[in-house]
Protein backbone atom coordinates (compact mmCIF):
# COMPACT_ATOMS: atom_id res chain seq x y z
CA UNK A 1 0.00 0.00 0.00
CA UNK A 2 1.30 3.92 -0.58
CA UNK A 3 2.57 5.26 2.49
CA UNK A 4 2.02 8.98 2.86
CA UNK A 5 4.86 10.91 3.96
CA UNK A 6 4.19 14.31 5.95
CA UNK A 7 5.12 16.50 3.10
CA UNK A 8 2.99 14.83 0.71
CA UNK A 9 -0.50 14.69 2.64
CA UNK A 10 -1.25 18.66 2.15
CA UNK A 11 -0.88 17.64 -1.55
CA UNK A 12 -2.59 14.81 -1.65
CA UNK A 13 -5.88 16.38 0.50
CA UNK A 14 -6.26 18.86 -2.65
CA UNK A 15 -7.38 15.91 -5.07
CA UNK A 16 -11.33 15.86 -5.32
CA UNK A 17 -11.63 13.06 -7.90
CA UNK A 18 -9.41 9.47 -8.27
CA UNK A 19 -10.81 7.39 -11.00
CA UNK A 20 -9.45 3.82 -11.38
CA UNK A 21 -9.28 2.19 -14.59
CA UNK A 22 -8.63 -1.19 -15.01
CA UNK A 23 -6.90 -2.26 -18.46
CA UNK A 24 -6.13 -6.09 -20.39
CA UNK A 25 -5.36 -5.45 -23.89
CA UNK A 26 -7.24 -2.16 -24.52
CA UNK A 27 -5.05 -0.76 -27.33
CA UNK A 28 -7.83 -0.22 -29.61
CA UNK A 29 -9.83 1.94 -27.10
CA UNK A 30 -7.44 3.41 -25.00
CA UNK A 31 -6.62 6.43 -27.10
CA UNK A 32 -10.41 7.07 -27.46
CA UNK A 33 -11.03 6.40 -23.78
CA UNK A 34 -7.95 8.37 -22.44
CA UNK A 35 -8.96 11.70 -24.91
CA UNK A 36 -13.06 11.55 -23.96
CA UNK A 37 -12.08 11.15 -20.54
CA UNK A 38 -9.42 13.58 -19.67
CA UNK A 39 -11.77 16.24 -21.48
CA UNK A 40 -14.78 15.06 -19.56
CA UNK A 41 -12.98 15.63 -16.24
CA UNK A 42 -10.65 18.67 -17.44
CA UNK A 43 -14.60 20.61 -17.84
CA UNK A 44 -15.25 19.56 -14.06
CA UNK A 45 -12.71 22.45 -12.79
CA UNK A 46 -12.27 19.87 -10.39
CA UNK A 47 -8.76 18.44 -8.88
CA UNK A 48 -8.41 14.52 -10.10
CA UNK A 49 -6.36 11.87 -10.98
CA UNK A 50 -6.88 9.10 -13.40
CA UNK A 51 -4.64 5.33 -12.19
CA UNK A 52 -4.60 3.13 -15.17
CA UNK A 53 -3.63 -0.60 -13.69
CA UNK A 54 -2.73 -2.40 -16.78
CA UNK A 55 -3.17 -5.80 -15.82
CA UNK A 56 -0.33 -8.12 -17.61
CA UNK A 57 -1.42 -6.65 -20.82
CA UNK A 58 0.39 -8.77 -24.25
CA UNK A 59 -0.43 -6.02 -26.88
CA UNK A 60 0.41 -2.34 -26.74
CA UNK A 61 -1.24 -0.92 -24.26
CA UNK A 62 1.88 -1.04 -21.62
CA UNK A 63 3.59 1.50 -24.41
CA UNK A 64 0.26 3.35 -24.78
CA UNK A 65 -0.11 4.03 -20.70
CA UNK A 66 3.39 5.31 -20.46
CA UNK A 67 3.28 7.63 -23.91
CA UNK A 68 0.19 8.91 -21.91
CA UNK A 69 1.28 9.11 -18.67
CA UNK A 70 4.57 11.21 -20.37
CA UNK A 71 1.71 13.44 -21.85
CA UNK A 72 -0.68 14.19 -18.76
CA UNK A 73 1.68 13.15 -16.06
CA UNK A 74 -0.18 16.12 -14.21
CA UNK A 75 -3.05 13.68 -14.03
CA UNK A 76 -2.52 10.29 -14.86
CA UNK A 77 -0.61 7.47 -12.61
CA UNK A 78 0.07 3.97 -14.38
CA UNK A 79 0.18 0.95 -12.17
CA UNK A 80 1.89 -2.00 -14.16
CA UNK A 81 1.23 -5.82 -13.04
CA UNK A 82 3.77 -8.31 -13.37
CA UNK A 83 1.02 -10.67 -14.70
CA UNK A 84 -2.63 -11.20 -15.35
CA UNK A 85 -4.57 -11.03 -12.19
CA UNK A 86 -8.25 -10.23 -13.16
CA UNK A 87 -10.36 -7.09 -13.16
CA UNK A 88 -11.83 -6.72 -10.09
CA UNK A 89 -7.60 -7.18 -8.53
CA UNK A 90 -6.83 -4.46 -10.49
CA UNK A 91 -8.63 -2.55 -8.83
CA UNK A 92 -7.77 -3.07 -5.56
CA UNK A 93 -4.80 -2.03 -6.74
CA UNK A 94 -5.96 1.09 -7.90
CA UNK A 95 -7.89 1.65 -4.27
CA UNK A 96 -4.94 1.33 -2.06
CA UNK A 97 -3.22 3.69 -4.11
CA UNK A 98 -6.06 6.37 -4.49
CA UNK A 99 -5.59 9.85 -3.36
CA UNK A 100 -8.86 11.37 -3.99
CA UNK A 101 -11.97 12.39 -1.48
CA UNK A 102 -14.05 10.56 -4.18
CA UNK A 103 -13.25 8.11 -6.04
CA UNK A 104 -14.64 6.79 -9.22
CA UNK A 105 -14.69 3.08 -10.80
CA UNK A 106 -14.51 2.59 -15.08
CA UNK A 107 -14.39 -0.30 -17.64
CA UNK A 108 -11.87 0.92 -20.32
CA UNK A 109 -14.20 -0.37 -22.88
CA UNK A 110 -16.04 2.43 -23.38
CA UNK A 111 -19.45 0.44 -22.50
CA UNK A 112 -20.11 3.23 -19.84
CA UNK A 113 -19.29 6.66 -21.46
CA UNK A 114 -16.89 8.73 -19.25
CA UNK A 115 -19.18 11.26 -19.77
CA UNK A 116 -21.72 10.21 -17.15
CA UNK A 117 -19.30 10.38 -14.63
CA UNK A 118 -20.41 14.13 -13.53
CA UNK A 119 -23.55 12.71 -12.93
CA UNK A 120 -22.25 10.72 -10.31
CA UNK A 121 -20.30 13.17 -8.99
CA UNK A 122 -23.59 15.44 -8.63
CA UNK A 123 -25.20 12.89 -6.28
CA UNK A 124 -22.16 12.33 -4.21
CA UNK A 125 -21.79 16.31 -3.73
CA UNK A 126 -25.82 15.82 -2.76
CA UNK A 127 -24.95 13.94 0.97
CA UNK A 128 -24.47 9.94 -0.79
CA UNK A 129 -21.77 8.18 -0.08
CA UNK A 130 -22.02 5.29 -2.81
CA UNK A 131 -23.46 5.67 -6.47
CA UNK A 132 -24.00 3.22 -8.54
CA UNK A 133 -25.01 3.57 -11.96
CA UNK A 134 -27.18 0.54 -13.68
CA UNK A 135 -27.93 0.02 -17.32
CA UNK A 136 -31.26 1.41 -18.09
CA UNK A 137 -30.81 0.04 -21.44
CA UNK A 138 -27.64 -2.38 -22.07
CA UNK A 139 -26.27 -3.41 -25.69
CA UNK A 140 -25.16 -6.43 -24.88
CA UNK A 141 -25.52 -10.40 -25.64
CA UNK A 142 -28.51 -11.97 -25.23
CA UNK A 143 -26.26 -14.32 -23.22
CA UNK A 144 -24.81 -11.24 -21.29
CA UNK A 145 -27.78 -9.61 -20.33
CA UNK A 146 -29.81 -12.81 -19.15
CA UNK A 147 -26.52 -14.31 -17.39
CA UNK A 148 -26.37 -10.62 -15.69
CA UNK A 149 -29.79 -11.28 -14.47
CA UNK A 150 -29.36 -14.44 -13.07
CA UNK A 151 -26.70 -13.09 -10.69
CA UNK A 152 -28.38 -10.32 -9.51
CA UNK A 153 -31.13 -12.79 -8.58
CA UNK A 154 -28.95 -15.03 -6.97
CA UNK A 155 -26.49 -11.99 -4.97
CA UNK A 156 -29.95 -10.50 -3.69
CA UNK A 157 -31.66 -13.74 -2.54
CA UNK A 158 -28.01 -14.83 -0.48
CA UNK A 159 -27.03 -12.02 0.67
CA UNK A 160 -29.50 -9.48 1.02
CA UNK A 161 -27.55 -6.86 -0.48
CA UNK A 162 -29.44 -4.19 -2.85
CA UNK A 163 -28.13 -3.08 -6.03
CA UNK A 164 -29.53 -2.83 -9.01
CA UNK A 165 -26.79 -3.64 -10.95
CA UNK A 166 -23.73 -5.77 -9.87
CA UNK A 167 -21.48 -6.01 -13.46
CA UNK A 168 -22.08 -2.32 -13.95
CA UNK A 169 -18.29 -0.50 -12.95
CA UNK A 170 -19.21 2.77 -13.37
CA UNK A 171 -19.36 3.76 -9.38
CA UNK A 172 -18.58 6.58 -7.44
CA UNK A 173 -17.61 5.80 -3.61
CA UNK A 174 -16.83 8.15 -0.86
CA UNK A 175 -13.08 7.44 0.14
CA UNK A 176 -13.99 6.12 3.74
CA UNK A 177 -15.92 3.34 1.85
CA UNK A 178 -12.72 2.45 -0.18
CA UNK A 179 -10.28 2.60 3.02
CA UNK A 180 -12.88 -0.02 4.37
CA UNK A 181 -12.40 -2.13 1.26
CA UNK A 182 -8.48 -2.04 1.36
CA UNK A 183 -8.43 -2.61 4.88
CA UNK A 184 -10.24 -6.18 4.61
CA UNK A 185 -7.89 -8.03 2.57
CA UNK A 186 -10.81 -9.20 1.15
CA UNK A 187 -10.19 -12.12 -1.39
CA UNK A 188 -13.26 -11.93 -3.35
CA UNK A 189 -13.54 -10.32 -6.63
CA UNK A 190 -17.06 -8.60 -5.36
CA UNK A 191 -16.16 -5.30 -4.99
CA UNK A 192 -18.84 -3.66 -5.45
CA UNK A 193 -21.03 -5.77 -3.17
CA UNK A 194 -18.69 -5.61 -0.19
CA UNK A 195 -18.56 -2.26 -1.03
CA UNK A 196 -22.18 -1.57 -0.59
CA UNK A 197 -22.18 -3.48 3.06
CA UNK A 198 -19.92 -0.69 3.77
CA UNK A 199 -22.22 2.28 2.20
CA UNK A 200 -24.37 4.43 4.96
CA UNK A 201 -26.28 6.00 2.24
CA UNK A 202 -26.40 4.28 -1.43
CA UNK A 203 -28.02 5.16 -4.17
CA UNK A 204 -28.48 3.53 -7.86
CA UNK A 205 -29.12 6.25 -10.89
CA UNK A 206 -29.57 4.98 -14.18
CA UNK A 207 -26.35 5.59 -16.74
CA UNK A 208 -25.93 5.19 -20.50
CA UNK A 209 -24.18 2.21 -22.12
CA UNK A 210 -23.61 2.16 -25.37
CA UNK A 211 -21.88 -0.42 -27.59
CA UNK A 212 -18.39 -1.90 -27.24
CA UNK A 213 -15.92 0.14 -29.00
CA UNK A 214 -13.60 -2.56 -30.19
CA UNK A 215 -13.17 -6.29 -29.51
CA UNK A 216 -15.39 -8.57 -27.35
CA UNK A 217 -16.52 -9.05 -23.54
CA UNK A 218 -13.42 -10.90 -21.46
CA UNK A 219 -16.36 -12.71 -19.91
CA UNK A 220 -16.46 -15.91 -20.80
CA UNK A 221 -19.81 -18.71 -19.51
CA UNK A 222 -16.07 -20.10 -16.56
CA UNK A 223 -15.66 -16.59 -15.61
CA UNK A 224 -19.73 -15.66 -14.55
CA UNK A 225 -19.93 -19.03 -13.00
CA UNK A 226 -16.48 -18.26 -10.70
CA UNK A 227 -17.70 -14.96 -9.95
CA UNK A 228 -20.95 -16.16 -8.81
CA UNK A 229 -19.16 -18.70 -6.69
CA UNK A 230 -17.42 -15.74 -5.17
CA UNK A 231 -20.38 -14.13 -4.63
CA UNK A 232 -21.84 -16.86 -2.77
CA UNK A 233 -19.00 -18.23 -0.79
CA UNK A 234 -17.82 -14.50 -0.08
CA UNK A 235 -21.14 -12.77 1.45
CA UNK A 236 -23.19 -15.39 2.69
CA UNK A 237 -23.62 -18.94 4.29
CA UNK A 238 -26.95 -19.55 2.42
CA UNK A 239 -25.38 -21.80 0.27
CA UNK A 240 -24.06 -24.29 3.51
CA UNK A 241 -27.65 -24.04 4.85
CA UNK A 242 -29.54 -24.74 1.91
CA UNK A 243 -26.95 -27.84 1.33
CA UNK A 244 -27.86 -29.02 4.83
CA UNK A 245 -31.34 -28.81 4.54
CA UNK A 246 -31.17 -30.77 1.11
CA UNK A 247 -28.94 -33.64 2.81
CA UNK A 248 -31.60 -33.55 5.67
CA UNK A 249 -34.37 -34.22 3.17
CA UNK A 250 -32.48 -36.44 1.08
CA UNK A 251 -31.61 -38.51 3.96
CA UNK A 252 -35.38 -39.02 5.44
CA UNK A 253 -35.98 -39.98 1.66
CA UNK A 254 -33.44 -42.75 1.90
CA UNK A 255 -34.65 -43.34 4.95
CA UNK A 256 -38.37 -44.09 3.39
CA UNK A 257 -37.36 -45.63 0.26
CA UNK A 258 -35.21 -48.35 2.66
CA UNK A 259 -38.52 -49.39 4.62
CA UNK A 260 -40.30 -49.92 1.65
CA UNK A 261 -37.91 -51.85 0.14
CA UNK A 262 -37.52 -53.62 2.93
CA UNK A 263 -41.04 -54.33 3.01
CA UNK A 264 -41.29 -55.59 -0.48
CA UNK A 265 -38.77 -58.08 -0.06
CA UNK A 266 -40.34 -59.68 3.28
CA UNK A 267 -43.89 -59.54 1.21
CA UNK A 268 -41.61 -61.10 -1.81
CA UNK A 269 -41.99 -59.07 -4.37
CA UNK A 270 -39.09 -58.20 -6.62
CA UNK A 271 -38.67 -55.91 -9.52
CA UNK A 272 -35.93 -54.36 -11.21
CA UNK A 273 -32.59 -52.67 -9.67
CA UNK A 274 -33.27 -48.60 -12.31
CA UNK A 275 -34.92 -46.96 -9.48
CA UNK A 276 -32.15 -48.10 -6.96
CA UNK A 277 -29.19 -46.52 -9.37
CA UNK A 278 -31.45 -43.75 -9.99
CA UNK A 279 -31.55 -42.52 -6.23
CA UNK A 280 -27.77 -43.32 -5.83
CA UNK A 281 -26.68 -41.37 -8.61
CA UNK A 282 -29.19 -38.47 -7.10
CA UNK A 283 -27.38 -39.35 -3.89
CA UNK A 284 -23.77 -39.32 -5.01
CA UNK A 285 -24.58 -36.14 -7.00
CA UNK A 286 -25.83 -34.25 -4.03
CA UNK A 287 -22.53 -35.58 -2.36
CA UNK A 288 -20.19 -34.22 -4.79
CA UNK A 289 -21.79 -30.55 -4.95
CA UNK A 290 -21.40 -30.34 -0.97
CA UNK A 291 -18.00 -31.51 -1.47
CA UNK A 292 -17.09 -28.68 -3.89
CA UNK A 293 -19.20 -26.22 -1.98
CA UNK A 294 -16.85 -26.83 1.22
CA UNK A 295 -13.66 -26.85 -1.11
CA UNK A 296 -15.00 -23.20 -2.14
CA UNK A 297 -15.24 -22.07 1.56
CA UNK A 298 -12.05 -23.92 2.47
CA UNK A 299 -9.96 -22.21 -0.35
CA UNK A 300 -10.99 -18.71 0.84
CA UNK A 301 -9.89 -19.58 4.41
CA UNK A 302 -6.83 -21.05 2.87
CA UNK A 303 -5.64 -18.12 1.17
CA UNK A 304 -6.99 -15.72 3.71
CA UNK A 305 -4.61 -17.45 6.54
CA UNK A 306 -1.58 -17.75 4.50
CA UNK A 307 -2.06 -14.05 3.39
CA UNK A 308 -0.31 -14.69 -0.27
CA UNK A 309 -0.25 -11.24 -1.91
CA UNK A 310 -3.37 -10.38 -4.11
CA UNK A 311 -1.02 -9.13 -6.77
CA UNK A 312 2.98 -8.31 -7.95
CA UNK A 313 3.35 -4.60 -8.85
CA UNK A 314 6.16 -4.27 -11.42
CA UNK A 315 6.02 -0.82 -11.85
CA UNK A 316 4.73 2.29 -10.99
CA UNK A 317 4.39 5.50 -13.03
CA UNK A 318 3.74 8.73 -11.10
CA UNK A 319 4.97 12.58 -10.96
CA UNK A 320 7.24 12.75 -8.49
CA UNK A 321 6.42 15.91 -5.81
Amino acid sequence: MLKVSKNQKSVESDIDVSIVIPVFNEEETLTLLSDRLLKTMDALGKKYEVIFVDDGSSDNTSRMLRDLFKERSDVVRVITFNGNYGQYVAILAGFEHVRGDTIVTLDADLQNPPEEIPKLLRKIDEGYDLVGGYRAQRHDSFFRTYASKVVNSIRAGATGIEMKDHGCMLRAYKKFIIDEVVKTRETSTFITALAQKFAGNPIDIPVNHEERAAGGSKYNLYKLIRITFDLLTGFSLVPLQVFTIVGMVISMAGGVYFLIELFKKVIGHHHGYGLHFAFLFLLLSVVILGVGLLGEYLGRAYFAVCEHPRFVIREILEKKD
